[in-house]
């Protein structure tokens, strides 16, 4: 049987069983699917947008953002923060509980506390644990006689840091950060993966793994819009089909409520070369889309020090002719049909207020691209080695695009492709000598990123995948890791930028885009920077 039709065949199945298990009954179900699945619903283990979507409906942590990346209150009504940067103390509400479950006595859930919080963050830095996120907690204060985390009281729960990090109350909000009951933990030990038990707008009803999640509406939860309890829905159902063109066929027979992001074998069939939707769809499905926290880029590793790199590092000239070399401008609009923005600034994408639109690093210049080729002892490439560029497969159409362009140079760029796993481990592990990435905010300020070129984040241990070292960098980082005023810290941030790209350690492809296709009937489902999916607030009309 044809593979695509079986998973057709499949996920029609899937999505009347689901329109069976609650529609029947007159009730509104949120619809979509997730072709990357799901590994587990514990947010300790949060690392990846698939989990992220799901652990946003099932959780609250401290503080939230909103569309604009505004922190607002969530368990903590109320926070201060020290002078000096080093302490913060979260009041919290008293009226929120955890879901009903058989880990709580009576299977009634139970009011969360500030020792909740205790409990969660120190599960998070327990190395027993192995949390991804428990580099959130790198800079707590935290010794023998003394520790980071404080409940003094139910309602009081407070957190110490060994230095400043301006950015640390935005950190807060990542999934990681959110609470959890020790009785279902202790319950359900290592399954608490597929038992999970927050404060959310929504409770685990039902989950066949690599097949359908349901979530059912929390009938207690705190938070109130229009005089009306959240959240609007009465249910939540993902599915997990692999094949992203029988989903499309899904959402637009109405099957699917949202479909997030473009596919290539879909993208001229929804858009027109200028991103928007074609006009056969316009009374049909609506088209949400706004600038996304993500930069693609390409990096090279410049860390001349590493013995396997010796002599296979190209020149800062070389770096920088390739970034002048290539048309960024026609790469967005034939290969991405205008969705996304051209790659002109530094590493820091467009939505954090530090992003600086009148500064353009590289624009199209050939003529300048062979005179930098000529400056490294290359005129018209005569020469110049071969340079190898790593990439999985989804992004080989824009690599071939370079490889062309930069070929018009002199440049002889070979590409060779690679399993997204095998990438990932290579690049974590600096053996990859020019690989295309991307970065998606962690949390919503520059500081995320300008930390990949923090010499003290060499990775494996940190995100410094390039291994690029500048003590200037070095010195301006840490002394805005020091600054609580927002100017002055962007600033800061701009002045690296500035060192980053006069180096070029990477070259800058683009900044994404965030798309939502949505049904129309469909209301109250927004869009932010980070592309996080928020579903309390979302009503259907039948």
């Amino acid at each position: 049987m044809n593979y695509k039709f079986l998973c057709f065949l499949v996920l029609v199945l899937l999505i009347c069983s689901c329109s069976n298990f609650v529609e029947e009954r007159g009730k509104t179900v949120f619809r979509y699917n997730e072709a990357a699945n799901i590994s587990t619903l514990d947010p300790a283990f949060a690392r990846d947008q698939a989990i992220t979507w799901a652990a946003n409906q099932l959780y609250n942590g401290l503080i939230q953002l909103n569309d604009r990346m505004e922190i607002l209150p969530c368990i903590a009504k109320s926070w201060s923060i020290s002078s000096s940067g080093l302490n913060y103390v979260f009041h919290l509400r008293s009226d929120i509980f955890f879901h009903n479950n058989q880990a709580f006595t009576g299977g009634r859930g139970r009011r969360v506390v500030a020792g909740d919080f205790v409990y969660s963050f120190q599960r998070i830095i327990n190395p027993g644990v192995a949390s991804p996120g428990a580099w959130l907690f790198n800079n707590i204060h935290q010794s023998s006689d003394s520790t980071a985390f404080e409940a003094p009281d139910d309602s009081t729960f407070i957190i110490h840091l060994a230095k400043p990090f301006p950015p640390f109350l935005r950190l807060l909000s990542m999934h990681y950060c959110s609470v959890v009951p020790h009785e279902a933990v202790d319950l359900y030990g290592k399954e608490f993966r597929r038992n999970p038990v927050g404060t959310g707008p929504f409770m685990f009803k039902m989950w066949q793994e690599g097949v359908k999640l349901v979530f059912l509406k929390n009938p207690g939860y705190f938070e109130i819009e229009d005089g009306r309890r959240l959240p609007f829905l009465d249910a939540v159902s993902i599915t997990f089909v692999p094949d992203k063109q029988s989903a499309f066929l899904e959402f637009i027979k109405g099957n699917l409520d949202l479909m997030s992001g473009i596919d290539p074998t879909y993208k001229d069939e929804l858009l027109t070369k200028e991103g928007r939707l074609q006009p056969k769809y316009l009374s049909k499905i609506n088209l949400i889309s706004q600038p996304y926290l993500n930069t693609e880029y390409l990096g090279f590793m410049v860390d001349r020090t590493k013995p396997d790199m010796q002599g296979g590092i190209p020149s800062k000239e070389i770096r920088k002719a390739i970034s002048y070399a290539f048309d960024r401008k026609k790469m967005i609009r034939y290969l991405r049909n205008n969705i996304g923005i051209p790659g002109f600034q530094g590493i820091t994408p467009k939505g954090l207020p530090s992003f600086d639109s009148s500064k353009v690093y590289y624009d199209y210049n050939p003529e300048k691209a062979r005179r930098l080729l000529v400056d490294a002892g290359y005129p018209e490439g005569a020469g110049l080695p071969a340079i190898t560029l790593t990439s999985t497969a989804d992004y080989l159409d824009i690599c071939k695009y370079i490889q062309y362009q930069v070929s018009s140079i002199g440049i002889d760029l070979k590409i060779e492709v690679s399993p997204p796993a095998a990438v990932k481990e290579m690049k974590s592990e600096a053996k990859l000598t020019f690989f295309r990435a991307s970065w998606i905010a962690d949390y919503p300020d520059a500081e995320n990123y300008l930390s990949m070129f923090y010499s003290k984040n060499f990775c494996p241990k940190g995100p410094n995948y390039t291994h690029f070292s500048n003590p200037e960098f070095d010195r301006v980082y840490e002394k805005s890791m020091s600054t609580v005023n927002d100017s002055i810290r962007f600033s800061y941030y701009r002045q690296m930028e500035n060192i980053i790209m006069e180096e070029a350690p990477v070259v800058i492809l683009y900044y994404d885009q965030v798309l939502r296709f949505i049904q129309k009937n469909i209301d109250g489902l927004g869009s932010n920077p980070m592309n996080l999916l928020t579903l309390k607030h979302v009503k259907k009309s039948m």
